[in-house]
């Protein structure tokens, strides 16, 4: 996995009723854009260092776009 600051990640809920969550990098802290991230969450605004899985998904941000 490879993420960029400004990517989103979208972590998909594991179990039933656990619902999707989705959080922007802030700092890369891997080599050449692999984990460990520093990301904050957007539904409550909670930052933690994250080690994504299988069950997570990188949205790249678009190029040429502010951030």
């Amino acid at each position: 996995m490879q993420a960029s600051v400004g990517d989103k990640l979208l972590v998909h809920g594991r179990t039933v009723g656990h619902h999707d969550r989705t959080a922007e990098v802030l700092q890369v802290l891997g080599e050449n854009g692999t984990p460990p991230y520093r990301v904050k969450f957007d539904d409550d605004g909670h930052e933690a260092l994250m080690s994504p899985g299988p069950d997570t998904v990188v949205r790249h941000h678009p190029e040429g776009e502010a951030r």
